[in-house]
Parts: C-alpha cells; structure tokens; sequence
C-alpha cells in the first residue's frame, strides 16, 4: 500500500461521532432528558420552562418577542403558550399600543412555580455539567454563545 493510498482511505473515513454537530446534539439530548425528567412531576416541558424563565425575568411579553428571545418560531410559541395558558400558567391580555397583539403574562400560579423550578434548573445543570471544572463550564459558556450568535 502507498502513502497515497493509505492518505485517500483515511479521508473517506468521516468520524461522525466526533464532529462538533453530532456532539452538541448528543449533548442537548442528554440535558433535555435530565430536565425534563425533574420536570415531569409539574407537568412541564423544558421548552415551557424556557418560557416561563423568560417572562420571569420580564413579564408581559408579546408572542413576537417571546419568539425572538427563544429563538423558538411563532407557530411552536403559540402551541407552547396554548398549553401554559390551559394550565393557567400564563394568560393572553389585550396589548395596549397593539390591537392585534396580545402581552403574554404570568399568573400568580405561573409566578409562584419560579420558587420551586429555578432551584431545579440550577440541581440539573450542576448535575449536567459535574463533569467540567468551573473553569471549563465558563469557556463553554462564551463559546456556545458565540455560535449562537
């Protein structure tokens, strides 16, 4: 065998357990079911407590900008507010500079759950990240929020 076969073989050989897409996926898998498995007893999704966390954080968003922040599309943001709003978590009231929007805000059920759920988060995170020293979570911090960008 030549150096130019054993060359051509070995890029034809693409380790897709090793690209960055794969291990990122597989790794948002792995948080997406530590979550959601601490989130089942409130029979909540971690794409509804995304919601929730934003509009903890400011209420009375508008589905728009809900959208925005999360980065999750309007049809997915209307099926994720119709259920919080079935389970009054949250409730749709007139904009008053918009007649054809409504602010999303929290119900005092919908407020009430972040004494319990931000503890949560943080135990799931710890866990998820126990692997990584602070300094390496902090790099991963900056760098997932460059590629976010």
């Amino acid at each position: 065998m030549t150096y130019q076969t054993v060359h051509l073989e070995s890029t034809l050989n693409y380790d897709i357990e090793q690209t960055i897409g794969f291990l990122l996926a597989k790794a948002h898998q792995r948080g997406y079911a530590l979550f959601k498995e601490r989130l089942n007893p409130y029979r909540l999704t971690p794409q509804q407590f995304c919601l929730l966390a934003f509009l903890w954080k400011r209420d009375a968003l508008t589905q728009t900008e809900l959208s925005e922040n999360t980065g999750v599309d309007r049809t997915t943001m209307g099926g994720l507010i119709d259920r919080l709003a079935k389970d009054g978590l949250v409730q749709r009231l007139p904009h008053p500079d918009d007649r054809r929007a409504y602010r999303i805000c929290l119900t005092e059920r919908g407020k009430s759950l972040e004494e319990d759920l931000c503890p949560l988060a943080r135990e799931v995170r710890e866990r998820f990240l126990a692997q990584l020293t602070p300094n390496e979570q902090e790099t991963l911090r900056v760098l997932l929020g460059k590629l976010r960008t």
